[in-house]
């Protein structure tokens, strides 16, 4: 298995759970209430399952998951910007700085198959 698609896997698979979560857990309802965010929780929810899927289902068809990644990686750069501004530190910044990493190199990767 390529870097590439064990990243792939691995960020597809974590979205799919956290978008689920996201969707359900009082936690997260608590979180997005603490956010200021709490109207666009189902969004996010319904977002991260779907570019998780996208990732997943994407590895076969290299344009959604273009779109899948880029997606991912802004709605994490929003995240990491979230938690910045409520001085949250690093521990809990960190989940969201590295699926931002992750995925912004994975659409790197991904435009560069599709482009060659």
């Amino acid at each position: 298995m390529t870097r590439f698609t064990l990243l792939a896997v691995l960020s597809g698979v974590a979205f799919v759970i956290y978008g689920v979560l996201c969707l359900g857990a009082a936690r997260m309802a608590d979180e997005f209430e603490r956010f200021g965010l709490a109207k666009f929780r189902v969004l996010v929810g319904a977002l991260e399952v779907l570019g998780g899927a996208g990732l997943l289902i994407g590895l076969w068809y290299l344009p959604l998951f273009l779109l899948a990644a880029s997606g991912l990686t802004v709605l994490m750069l929003l995240g990491v910007g979230v938690r910045v501004r409520l001085r949250d530190g690093v521990l809990l910044t960190l989940p969201a700085f590295v699926l931002f990493v992750i995925n912004g190199y994975l659409a790197v990767a991904a435009w560069q198959r599709l482009v060659a």
